[in-house]
């Protein structure tokens, strides 16, 4: 086709197009005739009231003439302001505030436009004072109302819309907190009859919100008052609205709510929520996290904020509980880049799902070094999080040369890396298996933090932060005990008086990132997680939160200590000394360290051990290394062994040559 044949079809278009706009145009005005006929009929309604009242309904004759003068300069000032607003072509059913101000607007500059007119125009014209210049002010004023009446009674009057035909007797909802999270959660109530939830009630433990009131519901008491009121009031569910709720509030809660022989509902944590305003759909169950991993942790965004925004930071071990956590919430701090290691891709690619094109996938495995060193100096990361690791206790007991393999070796790797391409902070996430450890899984993670110390560059902030058991990771004791009672049973616990510490995934990585930003270098930092609880306990409260009876409805059987558990756990050995930093639950501790020609030897034998597959080997050295005294300087023993390994490789090679 020659370009001077494009002119015409060109044109054609353009001429269609504007005929569609055209036609939209029209069609949009002739759907607003109907509302601006009634806004005329309103308007004029409301100035003839007005006079009226203004003469008590004797309104003299001269009056109605000036007024049948005015009322047509009044219904055109009106509707073109109306319309210069935008108070046309708009779905009133879906109004909200903004829609609420532009009435007011519309209404107060016709009122201006014609009190101006009167004054300038209209009464000098005349130059009788038969028409009040009340009538103008008034008349506008009670017509803004009309108008906004009439635009929102689809919001004013839902209710009659929405009642159910069958007369269904709604849900009655008492809730708990009468803070913004409460008074959003009675407003979505309200606005959402169709839901069957009618809020009745509302308990605070605020002396000063006593006998007042949200959206028309009443604060009747305190949250120890919850039976009582849940009785009178005949409450079919309390819905607790206080995402800053402590475990301690929620136990005390859900006690409250068995009393009252009432099922009890949840909004999400604060950290859960991430800023989010609260809403009815987020209401749901209470889960075993509430109860236990609800801690108040106070975040220095700001801080956390200046050592994110705008670096090139990379998780390793991305897919996993805590990575994919720690991926989540570095994104919201804008990092220039993000990138996300694993070597799981399955888990790699539902990490990304969290993060919404907020980062890079990296399908790579620590243990590849050649890998580790294509993604450094592709990317050329300058914050470093090390999350990836293999944690199963069980498993690593019958497979130690695995646990090498990447919690040691994979380590190793990861820090040459990060030293040869000039990374400036590095956070190994470490494990209170780590401390005076009994397993292959603990004392693995124990070397780990060792090297991450004993390898640090001159100048580079490196360190570990450690912490306990985190509420619903993957192979841990919570999602176990969920399949066990979800199949009715037997939930099998290893023994009466074992305890471990429990923190949810969101505390915990909010406090690893802000251990991170003032880091100095050097420190193995040990989180806060409150008191131990006894695993049978926690297997007792998740059997009553699914409905059952523990011990009737669903067994409790003991199966005994696996090899490599400890009956409870640490969070410090007792010569570390710790020291608090500016956070409350973050304590540093001046950690035992190996004598570097120790470390490096200990490495070098687990290394080779682990190659030749001697799982015996690495779990009697990797225990035998982690149980050393530092004081003892280097061990010539472990020297010797590795020396005497050293010439047995080389005499079979010569052999095999």
């Amino acid at each position: 086709m020659r370009r001077g044949d494009e002119g015409p079809d060109i044109g054609r278009g353009g001429r269609n197009r504007a005929s569609v706009r055209l036609a939209q145009s029209a069609a949009l005005v002739r759907s607003d005739l109907p509302l601006a006929f009634l806004d005329a009929i309103l308007a004029t309604f409301g100035y003839v009231v007005v006079l009226m009242l203004r003469y008590d309904g004797g309104v003299p004759s001269d009056s109605w003439a000036s007024f049948l003068t005015f009322i047509p300069v009044a219904l055109t000032v009106h509707l073109a302001v109306n319309m210069a607003v935008g108070l046309y072509g708009r779905m009133w059913r879906h109004a909200s505030i903004v829609e609420a101000r532009r009435v007011l607007g519309a209404g107060a500059a016709s009122g201006l436009l014609l009190l101006a007119t009167y004054l300038l125009w209209y009464r000098p014209a005349r130059g009788t004072v038969d028409l009040p210049a009340s009538i103008p002010v008034l008349g506008a004023a009670v017509t803004t109302m009309l108008i906004g009446a009439l635009r929102f009674q689809s919001r004013l009057f839902a209710f009659h819309r929405h009642r159910d035909p069958l007369d269904v007797r709604p849900t009655r909802v008492a809730v708990i907190g009468a803070g913004e999270a409460g008074a959003a959660i009675v407003a979505g109530m309200q606005r959402s009859p169709e839901a069957g939830l009618r809020p009745v009630a509302l308990l605070d433990d605020d002396p000063r919100k006593q006998r007042r009131s949200i959206g028309g519901v009443p604060i009747v008491g305190f949250i120890q008052d919850l039976p009582a009121v849940a009785g009178d009031l005949e409450v079919d569910q309390v819905l607790l609205a206080i995402p800053s709720a402590d475990a301690s509030l929620v136990r005390r809660i859900v006690e409250l709510a068995e009393v009252a022989e009432v099922p009890l509902k949840v909004l999400p944590s604060v950290t859960e929520m991430v800023g989010a305003k609260p809403s009815v759909l987020d209401v749901r169950d209470v889960r075993i996290d509430d109860l236990l991993g609800r801690q108040q942790v106070d975040t220095d965004l700001d801080e956390v904020g200046r050592l994110l925004a705008g670096r090139r930071v990379l998780v390793t071990g991305g897919g996993g509980s805590i990575g994919s956590e720690i991926v989540r919430q570095v994104s919201m701090f804008e990092p220039a880049a993000l990138l996300v290691l694993d070597h799981d891709e399955t888990l790699l690619h539902d990490a990304m799902a969290l993060v919404d094109g907020k980062a890079t996938a990296v399908l790579a495995d620590v243990r590849n070094s050649d890998a580790l060193e294509r993604v450094f100096e592709r990317h050329a990361p300058e914050i470093v999080f090390h999350a990836a690791a293999l944690k199963h206790v069980p498993v690593l007991e019958d497979h130690p040369s695995e646990a090498i393999h990447t919690n040691m070796q994979g380590t190793m790797n990861l820090l040459n890396a990060a030293s040869r391409w000039g990374v400036e902070r590095l956070v190994f996430i470490s494990t209170d298996k780590a401390v005076r450890p009994s397993s292959v899984m603990g004392a693995s993670k124990w070397l780990g933090e060792q090297l991450v110390l004993g390898r640090a560059p001159a100048g580079a902030r490196y360190s570990a932060v450690r912490f306990g058991n985190v509420l619903g990771s993957r192979g841990s004791v919570i999602p176990t005990f969920r399949r066990q009672i979800a199949a009715g049973g037997p939930v099998t616990v290893t023994h009466p008086e074992m305890t471990r510490f429990f923190m949810s995934v969101q505390e915990a990585v909010q406090l690893v990132l802000q251990a991170a930003a003032f880091s100095e270098g050097g420190e193995v930092f040990m989180l806060e997680m409150g008191e131990p609880m006894r695993i049978v306990e926690l297997a007792k409260r998740m059997i009553s939160l699914s409905g059952h009876t523990p011990g009737e409805d669903i067994e409790i059987h003991f199966t005994g200590m696996r090899p490599g558990e400890k009956m409870t756990e640490e969070l410090r050995a007792p010569a570390e000394m710790p020291y608090p930093t500016p956070h409350p639950s973050i304590v540093s501790l001046y950690p035992q360290r190996l004598p570097k020609v120790e470390l490096e030897a200990g490495a070098r034998l687990l290394s080779r051990l682990a190659e030749l597959g001697e799982d015996e080997q690495v779990a009697c050295e990797l225990r035998q290394l982690a149980n050393r005294a530092i004081d003892l300087g280097p061990d010539d023993d472990l020297v010797i062994d590795l020396i005497a390994l050293e010439q047995e490789e080389q005499q079979q090679e010569n052999a095999h040559r």
